[in-house]
């Protein structure tokens, strides 16, 4: 028995830097560490139980993703998301997707595109259990290997840190998809982007992946209007 404790213990400490990311990032992916909130490295050691260093680490890493940010001040934030930035967030996204789509439909082998459509049933499966941080996370994931599929490292890298940011958006309103009506489609968002890539079609594959975006902005704005309409409501 203290063999096994000591190993269990052993393991996270011998990761530890990759433990705390991990926690922190999927609580900042599903809100439960809302933007703004103020993190400090000495409360987190000792939440963790361990030291500053491994912390540190870790808080550096979701810096470089845009999760996190630190102040002239050098307080360390989780990134805040003013609404005002939502319209510059979704042209930035929309001109990536439709870039790395586009590439995908003229550059990707057929590994590429066994690699899309496992992607998509992931999601699908997600989808069909309503595992919010799973959709999410798979989703991204479907969007990368597109990405991956174009072959231009420039447009990847920068494809998944906006990705990243999003992700914390598409939890929001997750909940808000599939209890409406549009929950019956929201299983099928990829197929016109996996069957123009597949045809090797670049003017489909980047119209399939405008109208994405653009349902996606639907989608977010739809809920923000219910919810803060909620809101009102209630005061």
């Amino acid at each position: 028995m203290m063999a096994k404790d000591k190993e269990t213990e052993g393991g996270p400490r011998r990761h530890s830097g990759r433990y705390i990311y991990e926690e922190l990032r999927k609580q900042i992916l599903t809100l439960k560490l809302k933007p703004g909130v103020q993190l400090d490295e000495v409360s987190l050691a000792a939440q963790f139980g361990l030291s500053r260093s491994p912390v540190r680490d870790a808080l550096a890493r979701l810096i470089t993703e845009g999760l996190v940010v630190i102040l002239p001040n050098r307080t360390t934030l989780v990134t805040p998301f003013e609404i005002e930035e939502f319209p510059n967030y979704v042209s930035a996204l929309d001109l990536m997707q439709r870039a790395v789509t586009r590439l995908a439909a003229t550059q990707h082998r057929e590994e590429d595109l066994n690699a899309i459509r496992q992607a998509d049933a992931a999601y699908l499966q997600a989808v069909t259990q309503g595992d919010f941080q799973a959709m999410s996370e798979l989703n991204k994931a479907f969007h990368m290997a597109i990405a991956h599929a174009g072959r231009n490292p420039y447009f990847i890298n920068y494809y998944e840190r906006l990705l990243g940011e999003g992700q914390r958006l598409l939890h929001l309103h997750f909940d808000h998809i599939l209890s409406s009506a549009s929950s019956q489609r929201l299983g099928r968002d990829h197929d016109e982007i996996i069957n123009a890539i597949a045809a090797r079609d670049a003017d489909a594959a980047e119209a399939a992946a405008h109208e994405h975006t653009m349902l996606f902005q639907r989608r977010f704005l739809d809920y923000m209007q219910q919810n803060l309409t909620a809101r009102m409501s209630i005061n």
